[in-house]
């Protein structure tokens, strides 16, 4: 791992990414590329009569004084920072930022909440999600030590989603840390028989040419089944695959992605389809 972006926008949630993020990269001695988007649209940019360039010009420095104080933090010492900064919000940028400079994460902050008022859907968050070729790693709390041993990763093992596995297999080889694939069997129409689920699952592997383990977890839905198979399994980590611009995979009904990210009190990292 050589290159970490983290987007920041001054929040309690964005320095929460931060420090993960600074952690990771101390870690692997890689370099971190924090990015702040302002603000300013182009039309904004554009038009003088709006507002005076000479006003354009003091926000952006006011911008940038507060993004000096923002990383003047004593976890950020030893770690190699390069700001960057974007005079507006296009979220795909994100994207091109990791591309530019060969980013193996993107690392965010998201609230993740219960109810009508959950942030993640339609938020920053899933946005960058949705662009990114690369894993996005969503922090949802504060974690002083962030380790990871265990790393838990389920999708539905069907072919589109040899990708993402592979990329699920090889993060999994940068941090060190153990991975274990799981299948949620769930009742109705989508459940599979023990001897179906294990031949779509060895069919998947032989294609895939992986030599890794699946294990099948039965549960009511998918998310609840994620989420209890990551508890039981003591995971540090929860990974699934997602469909990229098309939104977040839905394995096999709703919105399982946005619930997930959510709903989940553990840290989850996407990876594209």
């Amino acid at each position: 791992m050589k290159n970490i972006i983290v987007p920041v926008d001054f929040s309690e949630q964005s320095e929460k990414a931060l420090k993960v993020a600074a952690a990771l990269s101390e870690k692997y001695k890689a370099n971190l590329f924090v990015l702040h988007m302002l603000e300013l649209s182009p039309a904004i940019m554009a038009n003088t009569e709006y507002m005076p360039p000479e006003h354009v010009v003091h926000l952006m420095k006011l911008n940038e004084k507060r993004f000096a104080e923002f990383l003047d933090k004593p976890y950020l010492k030893n770690v190699n920072i390069t700001p960057i900064i974007k005079h507006y919000k296009v979220f795909s940028e994100v994207n091109d930022v990791a591309e530019k400079h060969g980013a193996d994460l993107i690392v965010m902050g998201s609230h993740g909440v219960d109810g009508l008022e959950e942030i993640f859907i339609g938020s920053n968050t899933e946005r960058v999600v949705r662009s990114s070729e690369i894993p996005v790693l969503v922090i949802k709390g504060d974690i002083s030590d962030f380790r990871v041993d265990r790393f838990v990763f389920a999708c539905d093992f069907k072919e589109e989603n040899i990708a993402s596995v592979k990329k699920a297999s090889d993060f999994a080889k940068k941090l060190g840390t153990e991975l274990k694939l799981v299948y949620i069997n769930t009742p109705a129409d989508a459940f599979l028989s023990h001897e179906d689920a294990y031949k779509r699952i060895s069919k998947f592997l032989n294609i895939a040419q992986l030599g890794l383990e699946v294990d099948i977890y039965n549960d009511y839905t998918v998310e609840k089944g994620i989420l209890n198979y990551a508890e039981t399994n003591a995971a540090d980590l929860i990974g699934i695959p997602t469909h990229g611009r098309k939104g977040l995979s839905h394995f096999f009904m709703g919105s399982l992605g946005e619930d997930i990210v959510n709903h989940s009190k553990l840290p989850v990292v996407t990876f594209k389809i």
